[in-house]
This record gives structure tokens, sequence and C-alpha cells, in this order.
């Protein structure tokens, strides 16, 4: 069934949602919710978009059927470390590479596609501040890059182009047009030798071909425009020298038991992906929480 005109802003949710569906049915469900929701705002009372709106509900009661042992659509809680480790694994990745200077196709896709899931993230509730940035950094630097590329100009690496950009707190989800990314299907360029493969990790798991050479996994802390680029929310965390003792004194309140389960279910979904440096910051978290009280 055709998109209806007034829909129009919720297409690149779900193109990406059609994406997802056989390598990871999570991002599908949720990247629909989060165009029946955002649909139901733009218009349910034109008879094509009410049409439109029902079949997708109707597919999304099938996807939570389907996937009712699921944790991730069965606990939200779940679902949102699910789609934010996911997240910012391809806004690493994509991170990575631009200040590799390596730009191709893969890395602008990863950029967008991670400024779409932290959109995705809205179903959970409020984003975080840190989220927020990068959603705009990464959605600014999709549009960038993918501009310099089509003009045959030499993109800048990092955050330093944006300042003075004029664009760059202009754009929303359809500022950046995504026509490279229309086709549909996984995105590939040309693959890479074995010898620059990326391993586990965002490319290797939703058919991106990465680009030269090692991927770093923590970029550094950067300002731009009073921005705030932390180094890496999910990449690998130092371990304390010394962990706090477990003092008997501590008294933990009903929420303080809610956030350390919160930091263990973040750190089993992070290990999902092999990702071990965000699973022991979490278990590290929730330690702390259990041993002092305090985050």
């Amino acid at each position: 069934m055709a998109l209806p005109a007034q829909l129009r802003p919720i297409q690149h949710y779900l193109r990406t949602a059609q994406e997802h569906e056989k390598r990871d049915p999570v991002v599908t469900y949720y990247c629909r919710l989060y165009a029946m929701q955002t649909g139901m705002k733009l218009d349910s009372k034109t008879p094509e978009c009410r049409k439109f709106l029902v079949k997708l509900m109707d597919q999304l009661e099938s996807m939570k059927k389907e996937l009712s042992d699921n944790e991730s659509i069965t606990q939200e809680v779940v679902g949102n470390a699910h789609i934010e480790n996911y997240a910012l694994k391809l806004f690493m990745y994509a991170d990575n590479e631009d200040r590799g200077e390596r730009f191709h196709k893969n890395m602008i896709k990863s950029f967008y596609t991670s400024s779409l899931l932290l959109d995705v993230l809205s179903v959970f509730g409020e984003l975080s501040e840190e989220n927020i940035q990068h959603r705009k950094y990464a959605r600014w630097k999709a549009t960038y890059i993918h501009n310099c590329l089509k003009n045959g100009e030499t993109p800048q690496p990092g955050p330093a182009a944006m300042e003075g950009d004029e664009e760059a707190d202009e754009f929303g989800a359809e500022g950046f047009s995504g026509q490279a990314f229309s086709h549909g299907g996984s995105f590939r360029a040309d693959p890479p030798s074995q010898d620059q493969s990326l391993g586990p990790g965002p490319a290797s798991e939703i058919g991106f071909a990465s680009g030269p050479g090692p991927v770093p996994m923590d970029p550094p802390t950067t300002n731009y425009n009073n921005i705030q680029i932390p180094p890496g929310a999910h990449a690998p965390a130092n371990t304390p020298a010394e962990l706090p003792p477990p003092s008997g004194g501590v008294h933990l309140t009903p929420e303080d038991f809610t956030r350390a389960q919160k930091f263990c279910k973040y750190a089993g979904s992070a290990l999902q992906y092999e990702d071990v440096g965000t699973a022991i910051q979490n278990l590290q978290k929730a330690l702390k929480l259990l041993t002092t009280g305090k985050e």
C-alpha cells in the first residue's frame, strides 16, 4: 500500500523497519511503532491515512504475537536498551570512520540510521540530553558528508565544519532526503578485503562494509556550538582500581532496586551484541548503586 503524502515524514522509519525485518525484528517492531504513533499525530482522519495506519497497527499486533517470548518486546526497559545500544553502535562506527577520514556511503547511512533510531527511542519516553546531542550531530553529519561527496568536495572530519554551518540546525527528519538509500535492503559498498573486516559490531551485523583499517572504539570528547559529544557512552569503560566495600548501613529504596535492575538489563542487552565494554560499565554502575546507595 502506497504511503499517503500526508504521512511522508514517517517514510524513512518504515524503510528502516523493512531493512531490519530479517536481521533484527526488534528494530523493525519499534521503528513501526514510532511510525504509527507519529502518523497518528500527522493525520488519522482522512480515509487514505486511516487505512494505512490501521494496516500498520495490524502489522504491529502480528509482530507482537510472533515475538511474545522476546524480552525486548515484552519489557520496555530491555527494548529501550536494545534500540539505544544499536543506535549508538552505528553512531560510533560512523564517527570513527569520519574521524579517520574514511568517507563513504556506508558511514553516511550509519549516521543517518543512528539518528532515526534515536528518534525511535522516544516511544519509551523523553530522550536524554546526551541522545538529543547524538541525534542532532548524526543527522547533520549525514547531510553534510552526503552533500560534500555529491558536490565533489572533501568533507572535514569531526565537528569542526559545523561551526558556521547555517543549515546545521535547520533540518529535521526530512532535511536529509535519503535518496542514496531509497532502494531498500542492505546497503553495501565494495566488499572489504579480509584484513579490513570490522568484526563483531554494527557494520557486520547490518550488512555494511567497513572502511580500511582498524576501527577505534573511543571517540574523543568534543564541543561544538555548546553541544557535548561524550567519549563513547557505550565504549569500553576503564575498570576502577578499587570497588567500594559493601556497607551494611546502606539504605536502598525501591527506586534504587529498579535502577540497579535497569543497569543489569542494559548489560544483558549489550552482551547480545558482544559489547563487553558496555556490559562492564553497566554492571559497575549497578554494583556501585547497590554498595553505596549512589550512582
